[in-house]
């Protein structure tokens, strides 16, 4: 029976067979920073400076330049709403496509990798208006190995508002790398501190769990 693809969803992609070998060799090539991933975000973040458009790394490849690592398919940036007017004038259509159906996503010509576009004011998870928004880049960055990424206080807060079980997961994982307790608070916006709690617990119960496995 043929299914059918409802707005909103990823397009389909041709994908070979699964093989174990093959995702191990990805895997490791993710870990030694020489994946399509990280070199599409190189190549982003050189293009974005050089037109002097701000922006911050986002998702999955912040989590890894914070410390915890993860793979990741594609590559999340955060611009203002006037960056990606720009964006779209500069390099869609040359470097980049945009996806059908997303006004917001693109994929690099080079590399075949998804390039998801977050916007300044928009607001995380389901888009609905909440507490947290997405903020500035050039307020809420840092520089990491030459790259703009979201600094840890907004990308923790940030994956907490958007209240998806892998972005709960990623901030157990921060917790873990950057041994965060109950002082991090001051930090994070109000709305968040029960998740992040929560967040805090569960790395707790995982630490009392290998501790009686030892």
């Amino acid at each position: 029976m043929a299914t059918t693809r409802r707005e909103g969803d990823k397009p389909p992609i041709d994908r070979k067979p699964f093989s174990f070998m093959n995702r191990l060799q990805e895997i490791g090539m993710f870990f030694q920073k020489r994946s399509p991933q990280h070199q599409t975000m190189r190549r982003l973040a050189r293009r974005l400076e050089k037109a002097g458009i701000p922006y911050a790394i986002m998702g999955a490849m912040a989590v890894n330049a914070h410390g915890a690592e993860r793979t990741t398919r594609d590559v999340d940036v955060l611009l203002t709403p006037e960056g990606l007017q720009r964006f779209r004038r500069q390099f869609v259509g040359k470097e980049y496509e945009q996806v059908e159906g997303r006004p917001r996503r693109f994929v690099e010509r080079q590399s075949g990798v998804t390039v998801d576009c977050l916007v300044t004011g928009r607001f995380p998870g389901t888009g609905k208006p909440g507490p947290l928004a997405f903020p500035d880049p050039t307020e809420a960055s840092q520089e990491i190995e030459k790259i703009r990424v979201l600094t840890l206080p907004q990308l923790i807060q940030l994956k907490l508002a958007a209240r998806r079980y892998y972005d709960f997961g990623d901030v157990v994982f921060l917790i873990r790398v950057h041994n965060l307790d109950e002082s991090f608070l001051e930090k994070l916006h109000s709305s968040v501190h029960q998740d992040f709690i929560e967040c805090l617990e569960e790395k707790r119960r995982e630490d009392e769990y290998v501790a009686r496995e030892d």
